[in-house]
This record gives structure tokens, C-alpha cells and sequence, in this order.
């Protein structure tokens, strides 16, 4: 994270005036060079008494402008719990600095999305061998780092959202009853400045794993539009980098996943929704730490809104010990192996006969998802939840004793209901659930609509021998009819000793 609070001013690649401003400044307006003859900390009069000195004494004065605008925003914002202009403005300004070793983002030109295109469509006709899932990529797209930011945000908001919700309300809470009415505009500054940390720091990681990600679904979870197949080539580039692996197979191992992940989520309507209402279920269970953001609203000083900053980066979530809670979170735990581990054999099958290193890109694959990055666990600081597979190989283990047992149609028949889903057990004993026998749903139906209709079978068939009493039959019920169905029972009786 910065060390600059809320991210005032400028990144350094993108100073208002280029470096004029810093020439004309030579004292770079550090703090502790003078008295309290500046009021604002700047140049050679800043002041140590200054509470503003802390946040602009480093300041040039050309950058001082957009820094009272950036407060001025969070001030003023009356959004929901996050503000997200100010995610998406800080998102893009991470991206624009570059990642650590140097890798600036740039716009895609032709010859990467054509190869991005092809690598794709190759992926898609190699699946089509290996799931009875169809194609759910409606059209192909490469993105830069920043494109990427802009795309996924909306995806963002709904994980982020109701944590953030639950903060807001702690904030108003952690007040007696009888001061909140008069505390109601400091509530009011509060909410915001915490919506405004929250926006600060999910756009900070948000652009931090702008240069890590390599397409619109690598946590797991659709980000991208729905039907839209993503790769991002200057990552890709930066992922197959130290892998002595062809770059043209590195592309095409990473399309055979984003393709895989595009299928599942297009034709399983109900995923989407439960991944994301898991998560959601796990967020209403967590607990805020109201110890914590007591020490920082009773000694809240609204010139160093820092203090939210360090309180949310400490993070102040913990989670509840509850039956419900621990449900919540091994479903969304199991949910997300489970995408993870089919894309994982699925891709495999695909990958293995023809690309030479599918097993080298599979282990890195399967090392990164299991141990995440440094955005992934600012997300986990923020929201309280490790977005991570935690059982991905035994997930990839039962997907493929599936497909061996019962074959593709099988296997892929299961994503038709989430009750189908092998469950957290089903992972511990997966011998167990591939060969147990399988549910017939229609019989259970048939059975279901019968008991519906009435009267079980045996009365029925005392109605059909009355309602046939226009002859012979012996309809007062004792020979005709019931010898008939004597009949037909011994029958049955019989080839049932038969069959056994």
C-alpha cells in the first residue's frame, strides 16, 4: 500500500507540469523546515504544528490543487459504502505507474489481438473434444492492464459492497444511542471518509492485480462481461517469461482456461449467482471489530483520515464461530474448487496431447492459485476472505475419476443443479461419490407426481374395477377384479423371483 494517504496527487509518471514543478520548488517543501508562518505546509514555511503539514508538506504547490479536489471528493461523496469513483480513479493511476520490475501497460496493437483471437478460437475447437459444454464465448477481446480495470470493477463492487456496508453501519453503532443524534453529521464525515478508504485501497489492489491477471476470470469468479473471452498480452508476456516454455504455447495453455471458464459460467445459469451469493451469505456472518474502530472513531481527527486508512489495512474483521458462518464459508470454499478443479482436468485433457509442456503450465498454474498474490491478500485484509481454491488438486482428482467412470456427458451432467455437486465430504472420500449409484431424477419425479394426483396405486385400481362394472367382470369387486389383479401381482411377483 501507499504511504501516501487516500493517493493525493499525482502519480510521479504523471506530474501535473512534468518536472517544472519540482524546479521551481527547490526546497521540495519538506516538513519540519520552518515555523507556522505557512499555513499549509508548503515550501520553506511548513510547520511541524500544522495538522495539514503531515498529509501535503512534500507537496509542490502545482499538485496542491488536485489533492484538495481528491478531499473535497471524499468529503462530499453520498454513494454507497465504497466510493468507486474514487476505486476506478485510483485503479488507474497504479496501473499507469507500472509494476514493480518495470512493466508499463500499454494499449494492445493489432498483431496481439489477432494472436490473442486465434489462440482463442484454437481453444475453444480443442475443448469441444473433451466437455459436452458448447462454446460460451460470444466474442474475443485482448485487453490492456487499464482496460481490464474498467471491465471488471462492476464485478468488484458486488464482493466488496456488502462488507463495506457492514462497516459503514459499525461506524454509526460504536457511538452510545443518546450522542448519535448529535454526532450525526461527524457519522456522516465518518461514513464517507470510510467509503472513501474503502475506494482507496480496493482500487490500489485492483490495480496491482491489473499486472498480475491474465484474463477475465483468473480468481475464479466471472469479471468480465458475460460471453466476452479476455487474454491480456502483456501480462501473458510477463507470466511465460522465466518459464523456458514457448510463447505461443504459454498463450494457448492460458486461452484453453479462460475458454474452459467462459463455458462453464455461460451454460451453468445458476453459478454465477451462487459463487457471488456465496460470498455475499459469508460477508452478512462477519463481525467487525468494534473495539478497534471505537479507538479510532474516539480519537478520530479529521486532519489525519490516515487513521481509517490503518485501521482498515490492519483489518478489523472477525469472523464468526457460528454454524452458519463455517456453512457459508465451505461452501464458497468448495464452490470455487470446484470451478477451479474442472477447468483444471478439463484443460489438462485438452492440453496434454498436444502442447508439449501442458504438464510445466498446469503445476505453475495450480501453485499460483493456491498461493495468490500480494493484491489477492489485500483483498483478503479488506473483505475478510481469501478468494482461493483451497482444495484444487482434490477437486481436479474427483472431475477426473468422474470422467473415467461415468464419461464426459456424466461428468458435466452434474453442473445441472447445485445439488448434483459433490460437496466438501464428496472431496474427502471421492472414490466414494464416483461410484455410489446415481440419482434417476426422473423416477423421482414420476413418484412425486403420483403421490399428488391422491390415493395410492392399490385404491386406484379398486376405482378402475367399479368403473367397469357394465359387464361381466364381477364388478361387486371380489372374483373378477381382484383375480385380475391377483394375476398380474403373482406375475409381477414371479419375474421379480425370477430376476433375483
Amino acid at each position: 500500500m501507499s504511504d501516501t494517504p487516500f493517493g493525493f496527487g499525482l502519480p510521479p509518471e504523471e506530474p501535473e507540469n512534468g518536472d517544472e514543478g519540482k524546479k521551481k520548488d527547490p526546497t521540495g517543501g519538506g516538513q519540519g523546515s520552518g515555523g507556522p508562518a505557512n499555513p499549509f505546509g508548503i515550501g520553506p514555511g511548513a510547520g511541524g504544528d500544522n495538522p495539514f503539514a503531515a498529509m501535503f508538506g512534500t507537496m509542490n504547490p502545482n499538485d496542491l490543487g488536485a489533492a484538495f479536489q481528491q478531499l473535497g471528493q471524499m468529503l462530499s461523496y453520498e454513494g454507497g459504502p465504497v466510493n468507486w469513483d474514487m476505486a476506478k480513479q485510483i485503479a488507474r493511476q497504479t496501473v499507469s505507474q507500472g509494476t514493480p520490475d518495470g512493466s508499463k501497460d500499454a494499449s494492445v496493437g493489432p498483431s496481439d489481438q489477432s494472436a490473442v483471437t486465434e489462440a482463442l478460437r484454437l481453444a475453444d475447437l480443442w475443448l469441444d473434444g473433451v466437455t459436452s459444454l458448447p462454446s460460451g464465448s460470444v466474442s474475443t477481446v485482448a485487453w490492456s492492464r487499464a482496460e481490464w480495470v474498467e471491465a471488471s470493477l462492476p464485478a468488484w463492487q458486488q464482493l466488496v459492497d456488502p462488507v463495506a456496508e457492514r462497516v459503514g453501519l459499525a461506524m454509526g453503532d460504536v457511538l452510545p444511542e443518546e450522542m448519535q443524534a448529535m454526532a450525526g453529521p461527524l457519522i456522516g464525515m465518518m461514513r464517507s471518509m470510510g467509503g472513501a478508504m474503502f475506494g482507496q485501497q480496493i482500487g490500489q489492489a485492483v490495480g496491482v492485480l491489473a499486472g498480475e491477471v491474465v484474463g477475465s476470470t483468473d480468481i475464479g469468479l466471472p469479471l468480465g462481461p458475460a460471453g466476452k473471452a479476455a487474454l491480456l498480452p502483456l501480462n501473458i508476456e510477463r507470466f511465460g517469461k522465466d518459464l523456458s516454455v514457448a510463447q505461443d504455447e504459454v498463450r494457448l495453455y492460458l486461452a484453453l482456461r479462460e475458454a474452459a471458464h467462459q463455458r462453464l459460467f455461460a451454460h451453468v445459469p445458476w453459478l454465477r449467482s451462487h459463487l457471488f451469493g456465496a460470498v455475499e451469505a459469508y460477508a452478512r456472518g462477519i463481525k467487525v471489530d468494534t473495539s478497534k474502530l471505537e479507538d479510532v472513531v474516539g480519537q478520530f481527527d479529521p486532519t489525519q483520515p490516515e487513521q481509517l486508512q490503518d485501521a482498515l489495512q490492519q483489518g478489523m474483521f472477525q469472523p464468526e464461530d457460528t454454524p452458519e458462518q463455517k456453512a457459508s464459508l465451505a461452501r464458497l470454499e468448495t464452490a470455487l474448487a470446484l470451478v477451479e478443479g474442472w477447468v483444471d482436468a478439463v484443460v489438462h485433457e485438452a492440453a496434454k496431447p498436444r502442447l508439449t509442456s501442458a504438464d510445466a503450465l498446469r503445476e505453475t498454474m495450480r501453485r499460483r492459485r493456491a498461493s495468490g498474490g500480494p493484491a489477492e491478500q489485500t483483498f483478503a485484509t479488506l473483505i475478510g476472505l481469501q478468494l482461493r481454491p483451497r482444495r484444487l488438486r482434490d477437486a481436479s482428482r474427483l472431475w477426473a475419476s468422474l470422467t473415467d467412470a461415468r464419461g464426459v456427458d456424466g461428468r458435466d451432467g452434474l453442473w445441472e443443479h447445485p445439488d448434483m455437486l459433490p460437496t466438501a465430504h464428496d472431496l474427502d472420500d471421492p472414490d466414494g461419490f464416483v461410484h455410489h449409484e446415481q440419482l434417476d431424477f426422473s423416477e423421482l419425479d414420476k413418484m412425486l407426481g403420483e403421490a399428488a394426483k391422491g390415493p395410492h396405486k392399490p385404491a386406484a385400481e379398486e376405482s378402475d374395477g367399479s368403473d367397469g362394472s357394465d359387464g361381466s367382470d364381477g364388478s361387486d369387486g371380489s372374483d373378477g377384479s381382484d383375480g385380475s389383479d391377483g394375476s398380474d401381482g403373482s406375475k409381477r411377483d414371479g419375474k421379480d423371483d425370477t430376476d433375483k
